[in-house]
């Protein structure tokens, strides 16, 4: 078996290089990290996340949204509270500063991703598009081995969206 042509490894490379491409710019230019600039992303998208709606609705785990979280707190970007008398429940929610600092960001991230993407001729993007969500249905009617794995976040819903 080749690597180079085992399908798992060629889509995990290629969405890390793409990904790669993305953080170049919120990283570099903003000073957040992927799991910061997930957590913005979905915050600015809902406004108000709880931390049970989060890891349903991005790959980060318990740890990575309450460690990004900090940071995007101290740096005035979000608010995080404690409702009510469920001391491990955590609400988020994006600020003003935080709102200004993503719509920034996003317009620089959208645009390198549209740079990228226009790369390629327009019949492969459509491919590619169809190929994603036929991709992301046949893994979402695959029963799972593991019943206590988490589902995948679902396109549309808010999730990673721009990486």
């Amino acid at each position: 078996m080749n690597i180079e042509s085992f399908f798992p490894y060629r889509i995990a490379i290629t969405a890390e290089a793409f990904s790669r491409q993305l953080v170049a710019v919120y990283g570099r230019t903003y000073g957040l990290s992927r799991e910061e600039w997930r957590l913005l992303f979905l915050l600015e998208d809902a406004g108000e996340l709880n931390s049970l709606q989060i890891p349903q609705r991005t790959s980060l785990d318990k740890v990575q949204v309450s460690r990004a979280a900090s940071r995007l707190e101290a740096k005035g970007l979000i608010l995080r509270s404690i409702p009510g008398s469920d001391r491990r429940l955590r609400v988020y929610r994006i600020t003003q500063k935080g709102r200004e600092l993503f719509s920034r960001a996003f317009r620089e991230v959208e645009a390198r991703a549209t740079e990228i993407l226009a790369a390629m001729p327009e019949a492969d993007r459509e491919a590619l598009f169809r190929g994603i969500a036929a991709l992301d249905q046949a893994i979402a009617s695959t029963p799972r081995e593991d019943p206590g794995a988490q589902s995948h976040p679902r396109p549309g819903d808010g999730a990673d969206r721009a990486e």
